[in-house]
């Protein structure tokens, strides 16, 4: 999200709260922290070493690994995250601050993981990975998780000046990778935005090959990402990507494969990754690549996600595999959406079908919309159009208070259902 691109001018001040707390309010929480720890790498292949460092000391401390989603009952902190265990607890120790300590990891199934450290007195912290499979196409469908958008979003102030480091905070145009995120390790918005998705899967026993952006921007011929997957999902705030990032999608889809896109506001900036360091450059749409032109949909507004609204259902004889057994129709409402809007754009494909709105949401015109589209070469591509879709049909923190929408919940679990079914074919 950027801040030209808002509502109204009146909420320029507070666009980065759209996210997370006020800069100088986060960068006081990170130096604070007890305990902090963050992997080399963004992902890494079963049975691989991966390398752990330490960013404070540490005394008396154990390590264990965890998956994130197959876990039951609700996380109910941001800074928390819970799993379900796949080691025994090591042993770290006393060790000094910039040491690094290396982690075994097991042939455990391809999905998000995290070590928790604790320490005496209750300290605990959280470094996240993503364990890849051990190549490209191990199952048919591929869920990417936004793990740069994660850090341009983390608001800890590595250099200790005072300001965090991320373009968010007026900090330049920069923000570091592998280092660990405030709220005790965990992703910014975790809780909300990634962990109802990994829960659906797991609950649903989806089989998926889960990989990171960095795994994406490895990806040397699209050919090969055409050859493996018959469905790509991306389940969360894909705000930024590389330029590499962006060929082999749209190469993807040019070739036929099929694309879900969960939230909203993705494919939105370019960024160049050098090292551990990525540089904000300009939006893809300024440099003659509209999102829309993907994803059919594109960036339209935010509001800090004071307002949310359901979804309307537009039309359902366009795509009635889409709404079989859902009891969905035309007026029809499915979940709560917002925080931040698409809309189709004139760079959207032809034929594009608008299946539902969350109509003037932030006054007349910010009208949030759910898209479908098809290629000629086959490819289908959904977009959700608003952030929220999955945290309010799945996982919902409290009843919804639209009564349409509380009877359209189930209906709208088949849906998505319906949707996961029809993409994920050749």
């Amino acid at each position: 999200m950027d801040r030209r691109w808002l509502v109204l001018p009146a909420l320029i001040s507070v666009a980065v709260a759209a996210h997370g707390a006020a800069p100088a309010a986060r960068a006081r929480t990170s130096s604070v922290q007890a305990l902090e720890a963050a992997f080399a790498q963004e992902s890494y292949p079963p049975r691989a070493t991966a390398l752990l460092r330490l960013f404070s000391r540490t005394h008396l401390v154990t390590l264990q690994i965890f998956r994130s989603g197959p876990e039951q009952g609700r996380t109910r902190s941001r800074d928390v995250m819970r799993g379900v265990a796949v080691g025994r607890r090591t042993w770290v120790g006393t060790r000094p601050a910039g040491s690094t300590f290396p982690v075994r990891l097991g042939r455990w199934p391809s999905g998000l993981y995290f070590a928790r450290l604790a320490g005496p007195d209750g300290v605990v912290a959280f470094a996240p990975f993503v364990l890849r499979p051990r190549r490209l196409g191990e199952h048919r469908i591929a869920v990417v998780l936004p793990t740069r958008t994660w850090q341009a979003y983390n608001f800890r102030d590595d250099n200790r000046d005072g300001r965090p480091d991320t373009w968010y905070a007026g900090n330049g145009e920069t923000a570091r990778l592998a280092r660990p995120f405030l709220d005790r390790g965990v992703p910014p918005h975790f809780r909300h935005y990634d962990l109802p998705f990994l829960h659906w899967i797991a609950r649903t026993r989806k089989q998926v090959d889960v990989i990171s952006d960095a795994d994406l921007d490895a990806v040397r011929n699209p050919g090969q990402l055409a050859g493996a997957y018959d469905l790509i999902v991306f389940s969360g705030h894909h705000e930024y990507v590389t330029s590499h990032e962006y060929d082999v999608v749209e190469r993807y889809r040019d070739a036929g494969g099929n694309l879900i896109f969960l939230f909203a506001n993705d494919f939105f900036w370019r960024i160049v990754v050098h090292g551990d360091v990525m540089t904000r450059a300009k939006r893809w749409r300024e440099l003659g690549r509209p999102e829309a032109a993907l994803i059919g949909v594109q960036y339209r507004a935010n509001d800090r996600g004071l307002k949310k609204g359901s979804w309307v259902i537009r039309k359902t004889a366009a795509t009635p595999w889409l709404f079989d057994g859902t009891g969905l129709r035309p007026g029809s409402h499915v979940g709560r959406g917002g925080i931040e809007i698409d809309k189709s754009a004139a760079a959207s494909p032809p034929g594009l079908r608008v299946l539902a709105e969350i109509p003037n949401l932030y006054g007349p015109g910010f009208t949030a919309q759910m898209s479908y589209y098809e290629t000629a070469s086959g490819a289908k591509v959904f977009a959700a159009g608003a952030f929220g879709l999955v945290e309010s049909i799945l996982e919902p923190d409290k009843p919804l208070p639209d009564p349409a929408a509380r009877r359209a919940q189930p209906g709208a679990r088949r849906m998505l259902e319906n949707l996961w079914s029809w993409l994920s074919r050749p």
